[in-house]
């Protein structure tokens, strides 16, 4: 196969015009391939507009974690089942299907400092955002700081639709510092506005006997 140098300028320029970066820089490769024949006209095609998306889909994946604050990623392939023998792996691998994020429902991860709930919530909310779905990671303490101040600012209702976007929200370290006062009911509104509409992780600490101490 052979191109002459301005059909090669013109598409260059058509890669360039359509914001097309990673597919201007393999360009050149592909064509040696052609030429030497080991992939079809179809098959460069494929791997340019293929390249292209790869790199499109890491930049989105990229910004929404960002947007979620999901700064730390953690994965579930690097979680170590063998360290938490007691874990039903099947039953963490079945909530990475995210069917629980279609069914707005809530998963909570209960268990003593250091036995990897965080880790999986944000895994799991990693899943999510490579899935294509909004996410927001944040802890107890900051989440109802934050209620607290738009509360004071007069901008509650606008806060909490703010969080109710998301279709995942996930709230770490629920128990681990002391609720301000008035911050459980806060966050009972939050919970509130949320139900049936947007899935939740919650992580704790502390069984559910003592969620009434911990939200006063």
């Amino acid at each position: 196969m052979s191109t002459t140098p301005a059909t090669l300028d013109r598409i260059r320029r058509h890669l360039v015009g359509l914001r097309m970066p990673r597919s201007l820089e393999v360009l050149e490769h592909l064509l040696r391939q052609l030429e030497r024949g080991e992939i079809s006209p179809l098959e460069a095609i494929d791997n340019l507009l293929d390249e292209e998306l790869s790199l499109r889909e890491g930049r989105r994946v990229k910004a929404a974690l960002k947007m979620g604050r999901l700064l730390n990623v953690k994965t579930l392939a690097g979680f170590d089942f063998s360290f938490q023998p007691s874990l039903d792996r099947n039953r963490i691998l079945t909530l990475a299907g995210l069917d629980f994020i279609n069914r707005h429902e809530v998963v909570h991860f209960l268990g003593q400092p250091g036995c990897g709930k965080t880790h999986l919530a944000i895994a799991l909310a990693v899943e999510a955002v490579q899935a294509g779905r909004s996410v927001y990671f944040t802890t107890l303490a900051e989440l109802v700081g934050s209620l607290a101040k738009a509360e004071r600012e007069g901008s509650l209702r606008e806060r909490i639709r703010f969080l109710c976007r998301p279709q995942l929200l996930v709230v770490d370290e629920i128990g681990y510092l002391p609720v301000i006062p008035g911050g459980g009911n806060l966050f009972f509104q939050l919970v509130n506005a949320r139900y049936e509409r947007g899935a939740m992780i919650l992580t704790s600490n502390r069984g559910f006997a003592e969620w009434g101490e911990v939200f006063g």
